[in-house]
């Protein structure tokens, strides 16, 4: 989505416009080569394959194998900051847990955000529970002899390793050549993950809201896909294993912009620009006046959810260019 916004005073004097804004929305049915749209395998290849005739990335989860993913860029870092949605399509042909009989309990399959630098490190051991930094995802782990359940989780995993509240779904079984739709929605206001789940367009759960606490601190992930992780690492007498087989398709990734509804306005000779900002961002408006460099026109603020203002309070005499500047802290 691009806005562009412009307004030519009456009295002459100033002209004004807005900056063009995006929101970002990556949208994937694997109706071509994924390949050729910015999707990369790191780790095993063998694990990831495009199926062209059915359109959709068939996936073997495979705890025996090295950390691997099948992920594409976000085009940006997203935080506790910054609101996003994620959305996919999972049905599972089979699903083992126990496949080493050193580790025959249960493990993980995931679907969701990374961080690819840490993700790739030879530090990165999701199956010890405190070295997966930066991680936003759905993982299930099928019931094994500890009886449990089975288990559905939508883990928020900070920069140092600590773990949202929240997120999880008990007794809450995936089963075969079920089509589950997932959609998870992280909100900045309330720093909330919300996650709704469907079983053949009947929905299913519910999953707990996951919710970050005062000690979180924060997460970056700058990638999205599927993520099969290597069951090295687990605590000693409590190891399990996995193999799985299914596929996953019609991805959504949206990322809103942090500036909507712009209407620049001239009040009494004084330029106002409107807004609908979001907290955890900062504003600042810049003005030009040759095209050539930007200057600051007003004080950086905090954002809000809902209609900020901003003004020049010392406006140049002749006509001028201004911009709203978000960034985050």
């Amino acid at each position: 989505m691009k806005i562009r916004l412009s307004l030519l005073a009456l009295a002459g004097f100033l002209s004004v416009s807005t900056h063009s804004v995006r929101a970002t929305t990556i949208a994937e049915n694997f109706s071509s080569d994924p390949a050729s749209s910015g999707w990369n395998v790191y780790g095993n290849s063998n694990l990831f394959a495009w199926n062209s005739a059915n359109q959709n990335l068939e996936v073997t989860w495979d705890s025996s194998q090295s950390n691997s993913y099948f992920c594409h860029p976000t085009g940006t870092n997203l935080t506790k900051a910054v609101d996003f949605m994620l959305m996919f399509d999972l049905r599972l042909s089979d699903i083992t847990i126990g496949v080493n009989p050193n580790k025959p309990l249960t493990y993980e399959i995931a679907v969701g955000f990374i961080n690819l630098k840490d993700a790739t490190g030879p530090g990165f051991i999701r199956g010890s529970g405190y070295e997966s930094p930066n991680l936003v995802e759905m993982t299930y782990f099928p019931n094994d002899e500890y009886d449990f359940g089975a288990s559905v989780g939508t883990p928020m995993i900070s920069s140092d390793s600590t773990y949202a509240a929240g997120g999880f779904a008990d007794h809450l079984e995936l089963v075969t050549n079920a089509l589950y739709r997932i959609t998870m929605v992280y909100t900045a206001d309330d720093q909330t993950l919300r996650t709704v789940m469907t079983s053949n367009n009947v929905p299913f759960g519910p999953v707990k809201n996951a919710i970050i606490g005062p000690t979180f601190g924060d997460f970056r992930v700058d990638h999205f896909g599927v993520n099969s992780y290597s069951d090295a690492g687990q605590y000693p007498g409590y190891e399990g294993s996995i193999l799985a087989h299914g596929i996953v398709d019609n991805f959504v990734v949206a990322i809103p912009p942090p500036v909507t509804k712009i209407t620049p306005v001239i009040e009494s000779g004084t330029f106002l620009l409107h807004f609908r900002g979001t907290t955890n961002w900062l504003y600042h408006l810049e003005r030009t006046t040759d095209f050539q460099s930007w200057s600051p026109a007003s004080a950086v603020v905090a954002g809000i959810t809902g209609t900020m203002t901003m003004q020049d309070t010392n406006p140049p005499a002749g006509n001028a260019l201004y911009r709203v500047q978000a960034r985050l802290p």
